[in-house]
């Protein structure tokens, strides 16, 4: 079975699995509210995919509430991450599946998942990411934290490290590490039009997609 399926199953694995995202988590919130504030002007609704306990979330939804005091965060993973999470004023959890559907927003967030997937099931999750941002007459964007390989900003050791993941994805799960050509064709072949990426998060990057 995969990873996925062995972490529904095992509490235990699921347990540690989820403690060691939120722990990533809080060091990647803490650098995207602080390095990257620009990139949620104008957002009232991001959609956390993947957002496990919601440590990001909660991140965000606490640290622009004097700025964007309307702003709504939503956590979207699987039933049994969500199953016994309690939301607030402005956080909420729902249960369900990314390569189903999304919620409609003006943002989706990305948060090291797409390094899980295959480039077909990559499109497939783009696709219904582009469904939400573009639902009810929106054109917002989806905001991915990723690496991204072979950039001329990363030393030796941090592209040993990229390198390193590049395994282990391929070891355990169906992804792999890509370098900007290889996102800017996922991006295409999901029907986006543009892309921005900024390497500002040490191994890992801030790609802005748009429909």
């Amino acid at each position: 079975m995969t990873f996925w399926d062995y972490g529904n199953q095992d509490p235990t694995l699921a347990h540690f699995f989820n403690d060691a995202m939120a722990s990533d988590a809080r060091l990647i919130s803490s650098l995207v509210i602080d390095e990257c504030k620009r990139v949620f002007q104008g957002v009232d609704s991001l959609v956390d995919i993947g957002g496990g306990t919601g440590t990001v979330a909660k991140s965000i939804a606490d640290a622009f509430l004097l700025h964007f005091p309307h702003m709504k965060c939503t956590v979207l993973d699987l039933p049994h991450v969500v199953a016994d999470l309690k939301g607030s004023k402005n956080l909420e959890y729902v249960a369900g599946d990314m390569f189903e559907a999304v919620p409609a927003a003006d943002a989706i967030f990305l948060k090291w998942i797409l390094h899980d997937w295959s480039d077909e099931e990559c499109v497939k999750i783009l696709e219904r990411c582009k469904e939400a941002i573009t639902r009810e007459g929106k054109k917002g964007k989806v905001i991915i934290v990723d690496m991204t390989v072979e950039n001329k900003n990363t030393d030796k050791e941090s592209g040993e490290t990229q390198l390193f993941f590049d395994m282990l994805m391929m070891v355990l799960a169906t992804g792999k590490e890509r370098n900007e050509k290889e996102w800017a064709k996922l991006f295409s072949d999901a029907g986006f039009s543009n892309y921005k990426i900024t390497p500002c998060l040490g191994l890992r990057s801030l790609i802005e997609v748009y429909p």
